[in-house]
């Protein structure tokens, strides 16, 4: 297991968190156009096995060497890839179908919540009483986002439930890598080969839901192409790689406050 440097809240942190902050916020709505013709399960596939492989060969050719990781480094990168990316993420994409993404933003900012009750469940960090309640709270809003007051027409509910399952996933998948995952000592390396794993994962939930019968690639839309585009540099090779430099560098409890700017700036 990596050990955690002492960076604090260092000039660095914050630039790193600033990045997720805003480039995160942002990529609801990318997802959003970039499923305007493509299904959420194959875009995401395809999102993650471009990103995935330019950073594996960015990182190859400016090392200029081979670095193959262990055994238990492939595994390891495997489950954190499958779990924030193949949950995590590519169940954002799917609920985003039916659900406004600055909702799915709203939804998915129970990362903090879920961060600190499974940190107690499995490695016993303490669970203050204001976690609880913000739990109570969480599951209320919820109900509200959901039942139509007001008469006003009901969310979907399988686009719901999917995206309360989302920040479940990836709240294990950030745990496992902070805390247990023995990952490669590159950073991009590491990183690329979380999206491979993830872009696996998502092919085979593309394939169980039936989408490459649905997809009909004549009728892609630039949007669609443009979204893709800013997902891969900006919402992958940026971002996520950012996130993962976090999670082994930075306090789990201060990374995982992006989870409450995101919805500002995807709602704006």
């Amino acid at each position: 297991m990596p050990t955690r440097t002492s960076v604090g809240t260092s000039t660095r942190v914050w630039a790193a968190l600033l990045i997720i902050y805003v480039i995160w916020g942002s990529t609801y709505l990318g997802i959003a156009y970039a499923i305007e013709s493509i299904p959420p399960f194959l875009m995401a596939a395809i999102r993650f096995l471009i990103a995935g492989a330019l950073l594996v060969g960015w990182d190859l050719a400016r090392s200029g060497r081979v670095a193959l990781p262990t055994w238990r480094e492939l595994r390891d990168s495997a489950v954190v890839g499958a779990l924030l990316l193949g949950i995590g993420n590519g169940f954002v994409a799917f609920g985003e179908q039916t659900v406004p993404s600055g909702i799915a933003a709203i939804l998915i900012a129970m990362v903090p919540v879920w961060l600190s009750v499974f940190g107690w469940v499995y490695v016993r960090d303490r669970l203050p009483r204001l976690v609880v309640l913000g739990v109570a709270i969480g599951l209320l809003g919820v109900v509200l986002l959901v039942w139509p007051f007001g008469g006003g027409a009901p969310l979907d509910l399988l686009g719901i439930g999917v995206l309360l399952v989302a920040p479940i996933g990836w709240a294990h998948g950030s745990l496992f890598a902070a805390r247990l995952a023995r990952l490669p000592r590159h950073a991009l390396t590491a990183s690329g080969l979380q999206m491979l794993a993830g872009a696996a994962l998502l092919f085979v939930e593309s394939l169980v839901t039936g989408e490459p019968a649905r997809f009909q690639p004549g009728s892609v839309t630039l949007t669609s192409v443009l979204g893709v585009a800013y997902l891969v540099v900006f919402g992958s090779m940026v971002a996520f790689s950012t996130y993962a430099w976090l999670l082994r560098s930075a306090p789990l409890s201060l990374v995982g406050t992006y989870a409450f700017i995101n919805p500002v700036v995807a709602i704006f």
